[in-house]
């Protein structure tokens, strides 16, 4: 018997080789433009986890000379008595304090820091420094 395929269509559909190297094309275009947005929000909410450790920490800090407690200087933001928990986004977080401030600075994963003086939080420039603490005030 011979097969015949007299008659009969040939319903079978595909893509061109064009059609798909113009969806190829065009997903390679979207990830040129999201690729920077989505590294630039990531940097931007590593930055806002620094400033946020080092308010939560100076707001500990304050919570601790309340309570009588002394915070040495430059003391980490994880140890005794802040014991803030440890955040990826956070390379570096310390605080100092004396009876008349508390100041501090943290360091964002991205390079960027954030020192708080006693009364602002200031995006810093140049190499991270822990801010003077204030002078006692006279007697």
């Amino acid at each position: 018997m011979k097969n015949s395929t007299h008659g009969m269509k040939n319903n079978t559909q595909g893509f061109t080789l064009i059609e798909l190297l113009i969806v190829i094309a065009i997903i390679g275009i979207l990830a040129a433009v999201l690729i920077p947005n989505l590294l630039n929000a990531r940097n931007a909410a590593n930055n806002s986890a620094a400033q946020s450790t080092l308010r939560n920490a100076i707001t500990a800090a304050e919570a601790a000379r309340a309570n009588g407690d002394a915070v040495a200087a430059n003391t980490a933001c994880t140890a005794a008595p802040i014991n803030l928990a440890a955040n990826p986004s956070v390379t570096t977080c310390a605080v100092s304090q004396n009876n008349n401030a508390t100041v501090g600075y943290s360091v964002s994963s991205t390079g960027v820091w954030y020192s708080f003086n006693g009364t602002s939080l200031a995006k810093g420039t140049g190499t991270a420094a822990m801010p003077t603490l204030p002078a006692p005030a006279a007697p």
